[in-house]
């Protein structure tokens, strides 16, 4: 029997009540086939700043679903979450190297993907969208301006619910994105990996002339960039192509 080369396995670590990363990611990459994606979830329904929400993020349980992923024998795995972002890139960074000493595959997390996005274009300044809370939008802010990224203005939806936020039509993303845009940031920030923000960035980046950067198409970019794959059309993202 001939063997041929298989395509690019990329494990993703979802949270439980995300509906859209799975979806929006095979949209991503369209009709190629010289990737998939493999998933598996940790318990996640909930975004907000208390000891209750952050034990969601516990690496004890990422550390099994990156085990379940080992055994499909992924070429890279990611956590595909951005509470990084307000829990601290220390806190990812530390997520990362567990999760490949558990299963000697190299690992990511989406946070982690958006500061080596940062570093690769050289985004020194951030338009903030999300779904979350303003005092989580807060929280984002002072973490990655500690990382040496600076936010020229943000815009919070006010939602906590995770399973809400892929309820949001990217359409409603767009007059909060221009207003952000009009301060000339480096790139605008799309954070969330349950948020519809990547149907727009096309639309958003000929319209205002800003990169937009969106939580599902950062991390696929990262892990297509890992397993060694060719990275993404421009209409997720002039910068990812």
């Amino acid at each position: 029997m001939v063997q041929t080369a298989r395509p690019r396995r990329i494990g993703m670590i979802v949270p439980s009540s995300n509906t859209c990363l799975e979806p929006m990611s095979y949209r991503i990459l369209g009709g190629r086939e010289d990737v998939t994606i493999h998933s598996t979830r940790i318990p996640v329904t909930r975004i907000a700043l208390d000891a209750g929400s952050d034990r969601q993020f516990d690496v004890a349980g990422m550390r099994a679903a990156a085990r379940l992923l080992a055994t499909a024998d992924a070429d890279v795995i990611a956590w595909n979450g951005t509470s990084g972002s307000w829990l601290g890139l220390e806190h990812d960074r530390a997520i990362a190297a567990e999760l490949s000493a558990a299963t000697g595959i190299p690992a990511t997390t989406s946070t982690l993907a958006y500061f080596d996005a940062f570093a690769q274009f050289r985004t020194e300044s951030i338009g903030l969208v999300t779904p979350y809370t303003p005092d989580v939008n807060v929280q984002v802010i002072t973490r990655y301006a500690e990382a040496g990224i600076r936010t020229s203005g943000h815009h919070a939806l006010g939602l906590s619910d995770n399973e809400s936020f892929a309820r949001v039509a990217p359409q409603e993303l767009v007059p909060g994105s221009l207003e952000l845009a009009a301060h000339r940031p480096d790139a605008l920030v799309f954070l969330c990996t349950n948020l519809y923000g990547a149907p727009v960035a096309a639309k958003l980046e000929e319209r205002t002339g800003v990169p937009v950067l969106d939580s599902v198409a950062v991390t696929l970019w990262r892990c297509l960039q890992m397993a060694g794959a060719p990275l993404l059309d421009p209409r997720w993202g002039k910068l990812l192509a």
